[in-house]
């Protein structure tokens, strides 16, 4: 085992280009101005202090590359995992930027890998704070470097986008702010216990979750046993979730809100028909008034119950 203390003056980067897994980086206080990838397997990080352990870097959708196109969202990350079972733990990931509506998407972390957890973590943007792979078909299709010879590293690197199969992601006693679509994929994922945080960029309706799940995946996005929480989001102005891709599915049960959560609970996104398609439910919801839209479901006690079920398997995978 590879153990590593890091300061705020060290290049995470390279320590983690050359690092000999399985490894665990031990992170002290501090402020980490830095873009990294984690893309070794078996790593655990683990911060000192969540609130005083900081990653941070400013990238954004609509800024420049070095290839001359934009960004977009998905090249805005701080932290990017493409490793297989990496960890992380008691930190924070932020993308500083403020305000979306001017300069696009700022994604905090990008889980590009199938299997990854964290535990106690913190993560902060506005818009697109949270993806996690595989990325819809027609993305992967539309970012590859594709020619006649053959696959390259084109507008995104292959490690990143392309990914053959499902993804477990679990996430455990953490805290996850923003204010658009701010966790968003097609992980089966699993939200255990964390504090959900809407934050307010100016716009008048915000989404939590925007997932993009293929009708083939029965499983999507569970928060189970989560605190909704207002933070700084106007009173009835935060849907639950909008469906990015025509078959997204998420639910949420057992959850505590606020009166910043939108009766409906859900939303179509924009003019589109998916509200025929989305696959999204909910079960004792309580601490909002709600009325919700038709085209979602209460789920009953042993749906329920089965996702607790899912939720404390997804845990012990991962040793939790």
């Amino acid at each position: 085992m590879t153990v590593i203390n890091a300061t705020p003056n060290d290049d995470l980067q390279h320590i983690l280009d050359n690092l000999t897994p399985p490894a665990t980086i031990y992170l002290t206080e501090g402020v980490y101005r830095q873009k990294i990838k984690i893309s070794r397997s078996d790593v655990k990080i683990i911060g000192a202090d969540r609130e005083k352990t900081v990653i941070t870097f400013d990238d954004y959708a609509r800024k420049k590359h070095a290839d001359g196109m934009e960004y977009t969202t998905f090249r805005t990350y701080t932290v990017c995992v493409t490793g297989e079972k990496v960890r992380l733990e008691n930190f924070t990931i932020e993308n500083s930027n403020a305000d979306p509506v001017k300069v696009g998407q700022c994604v905090a972390l990008s889980v590009n890998a199938r299997a990854f957890s964290a535990v106690n973590m913190k993560l902060v943007s506005t818009q697109d704070t949270l993806f996690m792979a595989p990325f819809p078909d027609d993305l992967v299709v539309r970012y590859a470097g594709i020619t006649d010879e053959g696959y390259y590293d084109g507008f995104m690197p292959r490690d990143e986008l392309y990914m053959e199969g499902g993804a477990l992601h679990y996430f455990k006693d953490c805290e996850i702010c923003g204010t658009v679509d701010f966790i968003f994929g097609c992980a089966e994922a699993y939200f255990d216990r964390c504090r959900i945080v809407s934050l307010n960029d100016g716009r008048s309706a915000t989404y939590i979750a925007a997932p993009a799940h293929s009708l083939k995946q029965e499983r999507g996005f569970c928060f189970y046993d989560c605190d909704l929480k207002g933070g700084g989001a106007a009173e009835g102005s935060v849907y639950l979730a909008r469906p990015w891709r025509d078959f997204g599915k998420s639910v949420f049960v057992n959850c505590r809100a606020s009166g910043h959560i939108a009766p409906a609970l859900f939303d179509r996104w924009n003019d589109t028909y998916r509200y025929k398609t989305a696959r999204f439910g909910y079960f004792n919801l309580s601490g909002a008034q709600i009325s919700p839209v038709d085209w979602c479901r209460q789920l009953t006690e042993a749906e329920a119950a089965e996702y607790a079920a899912l939720c404390r398997r997804a845990a012990e995978k991962f040793g939790l």
